[in-house]
């Protein structure tokens, strides 16, 4: 290469040179002045050498006023320092002086060290930073000093104060919160109670007024006319108190939250043949032609059984009652999409206005019913809307004043249940009365209320095939059944000493007496007490009134159950 091109190649070369260091140090002056952090250097004794903007903007000195005077421990908390040495002799295992020492010891021995610090200011005013430290080297590795880089972080503080206030503010709300579910709980607890025990005090006479009515309807010989006019209108006004105490206590059930339901697959068609066998008295009485739309297939619903069978009943009973004398009622159905069904029940009634419409809904409103003949407590409705809606479905109505209302509900279909076919369920055949003196069975009735004893005496005596045995407390019905060991056991549950439950129980682990169906007989009718009963091991659960029927019928299997388990297999 010439001489000349040499030269040129070194110009351009030290052209860049002077060029780098032009922006290395316009780089430097730009960190140097930045007012969003303080850098202070230090010798390698800690006096500080250099001071930035940023520093004499954080802490209010001049650099003039702290280069070659302090050191960074001067202007640091005195007492997070003498801290901050203790804390690191610890971890370190070497002793350290409280000072600028502990401010750069880690860095000193190579390890990154970012910490938190409060800087006070000229003025005396204090703030919190975090500082980063670096530890200057020369080229043979000597410190000749320290750079302390920080940075406000009373902004950080502030949020972090504000977030530690909101979860305490939002930790006591939470213990409010829990504190007033829990009262609430107890209260809800309260009221199932009260109303479990003020069911059993309704039913109990009104088991007796009911029962006796029906022997007396049925006995032999029958009733005179005026006779049987009195005994119809006790069983009239003793059914519609008890389906008033139902009503009430369905509504307080589903509002306190307390109402038990079993949701799965039920048959439509059949619950509509059930219905339709169950409105059909009421319909001749009252002059209604009542007709079932049949269904196109086979279709189920997911919902409770129970609970849809008795919000029908409602709708078409009420169909029936505010209809006009040889009116009628038609019920049909009508897929919406592959999701649900809509069910309708059509009345040629009077119909509704829109003001009526509006309080359809309302707990015992009857929209101007109240001077009819007809019996209602304007709670039907009500409790027929909340059980639609607990099984997730919708009830609505349309009305045209002098010509209808259509009632309708809309429920979630669902897939057809798998069906065992091993028949082993098989319906209870009533038994025949023998024509010999010896009774054929024993029958035990644990119950401490006279009243109600009667009741069953009188309905026993109707079976010459049945011996009655009797005992007024658990303990006693316990000691009849292991020494008369009878066929069935009839238990009341409220019964003094111990409870019906726990006379069942014991008699279910003693091996003479596990094999004897116990059937509860009680007044506590509210559904969380038949399941607990059912669940605690009583072959049926049956509630007070007695209807006469479903009482024999229960009596018929658990009877013939009783001779299943007697005969050798």
């Amino acid at each position: 290469m010439s001489r000349r091109s040499r030269n040129s190649a070194e110009g351009i070369t030290e052209v860049r040179r002077k060029e780098t260091l032009l922006k290395t140090g316009a780089l430097q002056s730009a960190i140097f002045n930045s007012a969003n952090f303080s850098s202070i250097a230090t010798d390698a004794k800690g006096v500080i050498q250099i001071f930035n903007v940023g520093a004499e903007r954080m802490l209010g000195y001049t650099a003039a006023e702290v280069m070659n005077r302090i050191t960074p421990a001067d202007i640091s908390d005195p007492q997070e320092v003498i801290a901050r040495a203790k804390s690191l002799s610890i971890e370190l295992e070497t002793p350290i002086t409280p000072g600028f020492e502990a401010l750069v010891f880690k860095a000193s021995r190579g390890i990154e060290d970012i910490y938190e610090l409060t800087y006070i200011r000229k003025d005396g005013s204090r703030f919190p930073a975090v500082v980063s430290v670096t530890a200057l080297r020369d080229a043979q590795e000597v410190i000749i000093g320290y750079l302390l880089i920080g940075t406000d972080n009373t902004a950080r503080k502030q949020i972090e104060a504000e977030r530690v206030r909101l979860e305490q503010v939002l930790q006591d709300k939470n213990s409010e919160l829990e504190s007033a579910t829990q009262v609430a709980e107890k209260a809800n607890l309260a009221k199932s109670e009260f109303l479990s025990s003020m069911s059993h005090e309704l039913r109990t006479p009104l088991s007796a007024i009911l029962g006796f009515a029906q022997l007396m309807e049925s006995g032999s010989p029958e009733p005179t006319p005026n006779q049987k006019r009195s005994i119809d209108q006790i069983l009239k006004a003793g059914w519609y108190l008890l389906e008033l105490i139902n009503e009430i206590l369905d509504l307080a059930l589903i509002e306190s939250g307390k109402l038990s339901m079993s949701l799965e697959p039920v048959s439509l068609p059949e619950v509509m043949h059930e219905c339709a066998a169950l409105v059909e008295p009421q319909a001749k009485k009252h002059n209604i032609s009542v007709t079932f739309i049949p269904f196109a297939s086979r279709c189920f619903v997911k919902a409770d059984r129970t609970r849809v069978k008795q919000v029908l009943i409602n709708l078409l009973s009420n169909a029936i009652k505010y209809n006009r004398t040889g009116g009628s009622v038609i019920v049909e159905s009508a897929l919406n999409g592959t999701e649900s069904i809509r069910i309708c029940v059509r009345d040629t009634g009077e119909g509704l206005a829109a003001p009526q419409l509006e309080q359809l809904f309302q707990p015992f409103n009857r929209l101007g019913q109240e001077a009819s003949n007809e019996q209602g407590t304007g709670i039907g409705l009500v409790v027929s809307k909340r059980l639609v809606e607990w099984m997730g479905g919708v009830i609505g109505v349309e009305s045209t004043v002098g010509t209808g209302s259509v009632f309708w509900i809309e429920l979630n279909l669902t897939a057809e249940p798998y069906e065992s076919t091993d028949g082993s369920e098989t319906s209870a055949n009533v038994l025949t009365h023998t024509h010999g003196d010896d009774p054929t069975y024993t029958l035990l009735y644990v119950e401490d209320n006279p009243a109600n004893l009667m009741l069953v005496e009188d309905i026993i005596e109707r079976r010459p095939d049945i011996r009655l045995l009797s005992a007024r407390n658990g303990k006693s019905g316990i000691e009849l059944a292991r020494t008369s060991l009878p066929d069935v056991i009839l238990m009341d549950i409220n019964l003094p000493g111990i409870s019906g439950i726990d006379a069942m129980k014991i008699l279910a682990v003693d091996q003479t007496t596990a094999h004897i169906p116990v059937v509860a007989l009680s007044a506590n009718a509210m559904p969380r007490d038949v399941e607990k009963g059912m669940e605690a091991g009583f072959f049926r659960y049956l509630t007070k009134p007695i209807k006469v029927d479903k009482f024999m019928e229960t009596l018929n299997l658990a009877l013939k159950h009783a001779k299943t388990k007697k005969e050798p297999s």
